[in-house]
């Protein structure tokens, strides 16, 4: 946009915002990238808001000159999905952190979109109640659902999809709508809060998120389990779905990870095989069995040194590896970034998926680790390159690309939970052919002025 009209828009939101309104080359500087080995570019300000009514007063000043808004929340998305690339207003939740409301009667709760799922944990820890969505870094709930995120935990209790009842959003004209509302099911109107799920911030800002919360189980037991193959870990899944256990958490990991994790986590020793890690809710007698039937299965597909965790510290720190693993897998290669992409196929095909990924890597001659949520199909790549070699760069967006189009080829699709944001977008008209057409009349029908996170999703005049 021209330059006076930022400096008018700068002009009009310093009166509003006074020092919530920077335009500090650090503050700027720090909302212009996210995790994702992307380009960054700066906004022209960053907005800290602390009401909905300063959210939609932020966002008509914007639209009165065209000027583009990008929502941001701890900027821990994957695929650029926070790079404001046209510059503009970067709105910055971060103030926007309380927890409204908890319902344990109905289980669920009412947050601002600031709310990071670890602070929401914490406030729940003395009502015997969890919010299950979990990807590996402490996101912003609004940055979950605006991202549609997954985890650890999704063969069991779902993706924020499933876990978000409503929501409040301020559309691109400023107008505050409320989606959804606390009942459990509804047949009234479009289904504008799962619209809303998953558009990255191109469609409206999210403001406030009724949520879905689970009682604690009476016992959780933990595992960890080696195999030969990354086929004999991937099928003895596949039999335990079928076979109906109720597994709450099933994550693959693969024979470098597992030789990062060692790097990483030297408390840890595991043997350098493919993994499974696994977690059992229910009641202690439930958990038993179910204990029992998967190691039953396992030990058909050649699986050993079972570890067991059944204290909460020691499961803890089972699953904070697990988590920490981007930063494991790191430490393969010291002074490397990692270029991180996912796909999800039917489970079906994982295991084909992960092999022909692993064949294709060492073709190039990349290091690149797998992690997956094996349970629902969906795989992991942190390929470790040089930042300072070009070549490597390439490589490593030749295998991204590769990959992409071998899960649209098992019918699959080209993100599971990482997202669409810059670096998904030329694979979408491949996945959705004619539908994306429809995303972009939406687009257009919602956001006329292309202001809302312009340039991400879908592309329009």
């Amino acid at each position: 946009m021209a330059l006076d009209s930022i400096e008018t828009v700068i002009s009009e939101l310093k009166a509003l915002l006074g020092e919530r309104l920077s335009t500090g080359s650090s503050i700027r500087n720090l909302h212009s990238h996210d995790a994702a080995y992307a380009t960054p570019a700066q906004p022209d300000a960053v907005a800290f808001p602390e009401t909905t009514e300063e959210v939609s007063q932020i966002v008509k000043v914007c639209a009165r000159y065209k000027c583009p808004v990008v929502p941001y929340g701890v900027g821990t998305s994957l695929e650029g999905q926070v790079i404001p690339i046209q510059g503009g207003i970067s709105i910055d939740t971060s103030r926007m952190n309380k927890v409204l409301a908890v319902n344990p009667e109905d289980l669920d709760a009412v947050v601002q979109p600031g709310v990071t799922r670890k602070q929401l944990n914490t406030e729940l820890r003395a009502t015997g109640l969890m919010f299950t969505v979990d990807p590996g870094a402490d996101a912003t709930l609004g940055g979950m659902a605006a991202t549609r995120a997954s985890g650890t935990n999704t063969v069991r209790y779902g993706t924020m999809r499933e876990n978000t009842l409503a929501l409040e959003v301020v559309l691109a004209d400023g107008t505050i709508i409320e989606t959804g509302s606390r009942a459990r099911k509804s047949s009234a109107g479009y289904d504008l809060t799962k619209l809303m799920i998953g558009s990255e911030g191109t469609l409206g800002i999210i403001t406030k998120l009724t949520v879905r919360l689970y009682g604690q189980p009476e016992a959780i037991s933990a595992a960890t389990c080696a195999f030969p193959t990354v086929d004999d870990a991937v099928n003895s899944v596949i039999l335990a779905i079928q076979s109906g256990l109720p597994m709450a958490r099933i994550e693959l990991l693969d024979e470098v990870q597992m030789k990062g994790m060692n790097i990483y986590n030297p408390d840890l020793s595991f043997p350098e095989k493919p993994h499974l890690f696994l977690e059992f809710h229910g009641s202690d007698a439930g958990v038993a069995e179910q204990v029992e039937a998967f190691g039953d299965i396992a030990s058909e597909f050649g699986g050993e040194a079972f570890q067991w965790a059944t204290k909460t510290e020691d499961r803890n720190r089972l699953w904070e590896a697990r988590h920490n693993a981007y930063y494991a897998a790191m430490s393969l290669r010291q002074g490397a970034r990692p270029v991180v992409t996912d796909v999800c196929v039917p489970i079906s095909a994982l295991a084909e998926a992960i092999n022909r990924t692993k064949a294709e890597i060492a073709e190039a001659g990349l290091l690149a680790p797998v992690v997956g949520h094996v349970g629902d199909g969906n795989f992991h790549l942190s390929i470790l390159i040089d930042p300072e070699d070009p070549g490597e760069l390439a490589k490593a967006k030749s295998l991204a690309s590769s990959l992409n189009k071998m899960a649209l080829e098992l019918e699959g699709t080209v993100t599971g939970e990482h997202g669409v944001g810059t670096g998904k977008m030329p694979y979408l008209i491949e996945e959705h052919g004619a539908a994306m057409n429809v995303m972009a009349t939406i687009k257009k029908a919602l956001d006329p002025d292309n202001i809302m996170n312009p340039g991400k999703m879908v592309q329009i005049n």
